[in-house]
């Protein structure tokens, strides 16, 4: 057995004093959730509560750093009803290594609304620690038990008083002030139907709290508030019943619908503005809106109109909006402004100087920029300054431009204008194009309402069912353009005297149309059918569908199904590339051969001779400046496409334009073509390719 020997001058460990815990200071002591505090400053709980003390024994020198273990001795004093002192056996909390928590959860028959205090400190076994304190002066850390719930609120607003039909309106801000009959209410905690939530200080003289809110919607409202106490108690729900009106209608506004020769513009609201000589009435508009005509401005300083007058309030909440078509971008142009002195307190318009030009509106030092003006096309554009928040806001045909920005206003006041701005060499800033319902208002245009004044219906521009083609011709359904067929085009109805295969077994099945009661079929060799001139402005928003099927399993080369082009390229085609089992939409950017090209695609199987045929759809969205393919309701990846250009060739049915002429010839059948102005919804889009109209302004 092996004996392990001491080395003989080994030094012997030295036995070594215990040092005391250290005192439990106020801020490792909690009260519940609460710290440690006394007098003015206690805490009031909803219940007894559990106590928390962190406590700590040092570490001896040269001592073990382990195997510090330190418990905590509670007690808690009071005084009665009676004045006198009541104080509870001290609580020993279990023994836990040095610098962790003790707790003592304190007996639930407390007394309540009496001012309780409690102290602890730490015991190591062999010493005990001073008590803690909670103030130099030795006083234990403090608390209240409130076991009163507070009264439930009550809600005033000047603005929506309750239950009054109907009050102020959409884009209004509101007062409402929360208040309690119970005197120790420390916040409300309030939250809008549909609108904001949160919580509130009740940091009035009288214990009172007041919550702004403005309603974006024409509709019944209600405001949910509760009272907490410092406890953290809460009172019954209140609930508080409002109804919205409608925004307030404009406090200017300026058709710019004047007759041809008319010296001025008249108000819808607001004051008579004085036309300057560079501007003309009768201008077009842009389609699917309300206008009937608009106001040309030659970009000169003939080119204005202004009623002399201070429209908008600068320092507070407004906005100003109009539907323009711009002539050029080449420089910075002033849809409308209001002049401040020598400058402007506001301009919307066109800016330039970056890389491309943009919408912009500036207030006061503030500019927020966005979106992307053209030359040609048409855009509603409105500034918003949200003097509640004191943001700047912009809206180019109903969605947000730009990001917000801090504004500070101008506070000097001066005369409205449109189509110029103020500087401090004169007018400045010319806009050269048309310009139309201008409007100004007092108080926010909400979104929803920002969509609605962009909203452009879609307008049909032609619906060929190809049911039938009496001299070649196949008429559109409204009396409009018919499509003329070539060589090679024919339309195919399904025979009357067709025998049904469920009634005679010998009877061999002949095909239906794929919509309806006949359908254009194309031989792939020549074959098409066109109208003579364009049927929509592919410069501007459209939308085309069809019904295509292939005839073969496996095509040899790319077919066309529609396009509509110039003299040398297509401003779109949809065709079918084989090679990658796709359909294509392809925008050309110029109307010339080799032209760049902006290509969405959708990949999907030729049916062949035993499909029905898929359910194509082009829409170009000039607002958003994006075009997208649909195939039987799914959706290729959006584009963005800015070189769209107005076309001046007919619509075509199997064909494009190629390097040598025409081609891409469509070996297959079309049915149920439909043209519109304007962008359809996804959900109008998916409709059609059925054979029915559609409802555009539902």
């Amino acid at each position: 057995m092996a004996a392990v020997l001491a080395a003989p001058n080994a030094a012997v460990a030295a036995p070594v004093d215990n040092l005391p815990p250290l005192q439990p200071l106020a801020s490792d002591l909690s009260t519940g959730s609460e710290p440690c505090a006394a007098g003015e400053d206690r805490p009031y709980v909803a219940s007894a509560p559990r106590v928390k003390a962190v406590l700590n024994d040092p570490v001896e020198d040269d001592g073990p750093v382990d195997g510090n273990y330190v418990s905590g001795e509670f007690e808690a004093w009071w005084k009665d009803a009676d004045g006198v002192e009541q104080r509870l056996s001290r609580h020993t909390a279990a023994a836990a290594p040095s610098g962790t928590a003790s707790f003592w959860q304190l007996p639930s028959d407390l007394p309540a609304w009496t001012v309780i205090s409690w102290r602890v400190r730490a015991d190591d076994g062999a010493a005990v620690s001073p008590w803690s304190a909670a103030d130099a002066g030795g006083a234990g850390c403090e608390f209240v038990i409130d076991d009163t719930s507070p009264e439930k609120p009550t809600v005033t607003s000047a603005e929506y008083p309750e239950d009054v039909f109907w009050s102020d309106g959409v884009g209004v801000y509101g007062t409402f002030r929360l208040d309690s009959p119970s005197d120790d209410v420390v916040t409300y905690t309030y939250s809008f139907l549909g609108g904001p939530r949160g919580t509130v200080k009740a940091d009035g003289p009288d214990g009172s709290a007041e919550v702004r809110f403005m309603p974006t919607s024409r509709a019944p409202g209600r405001l949910e508030v509760y009272a907490n106490d410092r406890s953290g108690r809460r009172s019954p729900t209140t609930y508080y019943n409002f109804y919205v009106q409608a925004g307030r209608a404009p406090v200017a506004q300026w058709a710019l619908s004047d007759p041809a020769g008319s010296k001025s513009a008249a108000a819808t609201a607001g004051l008579t503005a004085r036309a300057g000589a560079g501007v003309t009435f009768g201008g077009p508009v842009p389609p699917g809106t309300p206008l009937t005509s608009t106001a040309t401005l030659d970009g000169t300083g003939h080119g204005f109109l202004t009623p002399a007058a201070q429209v908008v309030d600068a320092g507070k909440t407004f906005a100003v909006s109009g539907w323009v078509r711009p002539a050029t971008v080449g420089h910075d142009m002033t849809i409308a402004s209001q002049d401040a002195g020598a400058g402007r307190a506001f301009t919307l318009g066109v800016r330039t100087g970056g890389d491309d030009p943009v919408w912009s509106f500036g207030i006061g030092g503030a500019r927020v920029s966005g979106g992307r003006p053209e030359a040609g096309e048409w855009a509603q554009v409105i500034g918003l300054f949200d003097a509640e928040t004191g943001m700047a806001h912009l809206y180019v045909n109903g969605q947000q431009a730009g990001t917000a920005v801090a504004a500070t206003p101008a506070t000097v006041a001066g005369a409205f204008q449109i189509g110029r701005a103020r500087g401090a060499a004169g007018y400045r800033d010319r806009w050269h194009g048309e310009v139309g319902d201008v409007r100004t208002y007092d108080r926010v245009v909400v979104p929803e309402e920002a969509a609605e004044l962009a909203r452009r219906i879609p307008q049909q521009r032609g619906h060929w069912s190809l049911e039938s083609a009496p001299g070649g011709v196949s008429p559109e359904a409204n009396g409009g353009e018919p499509l003329r067929l070539a060589a090679g085009a024919s339309v195919y109805n399904r025979p009357a005297d067709a025998c049904d295969p469920a009634a005679d077994p010998d009877c061999v099945p002949v095909a239906d149309p794929l919509v309806g009661s006949g359908h254009l079929v194309l031989d792939g060799a020549g074959g098409y059918a066109a109208t003579e001139g364009p049927v929509v402005d592919t410069g501007d928003s459209f939308t085309i569908g069809a019904v295509v099927h292939l005839a073969d399993r496996e095509p040899a080369h790319p077919m066309t199904v529609l396009s509509q082009g110039g003299q040398h390229g297509d401003a779109f085609k949809v065709r079918y590339v084989p090679s990658t089992l796709t359909f294509e939409l392809v925008m050309d950017h110029a109307d010339a051969q080799g032209a760049e090209e902006t290509v969405a695609g959708v990949r999907a199987l030729p049916d062949g001779d035993s499909g029905r045929g898929y359910r194509v759809a082009v829409v170009h969205d000039a607002a958003s400046d994006r075009i997208t393919l649909y195939l039987d309701g799914q959706a290729s990846t959006a584009m963005d496409f800015h070189s769209s250009w107005t076309s001046t060739g007919g619509l075509q049915l199997g064909r494009s334009r190629t390097g040598d002429g025409w081609g891409e010839y469509l070996h297959g059948s079309v049915d149920e073509v439909q043209a519109f102005s304007g962008a359809l919804s996804e959900s109008s889009v998916n409709q059609l390719g059925f054979g029915a109209d559609l409802c555009l302004d539902c």
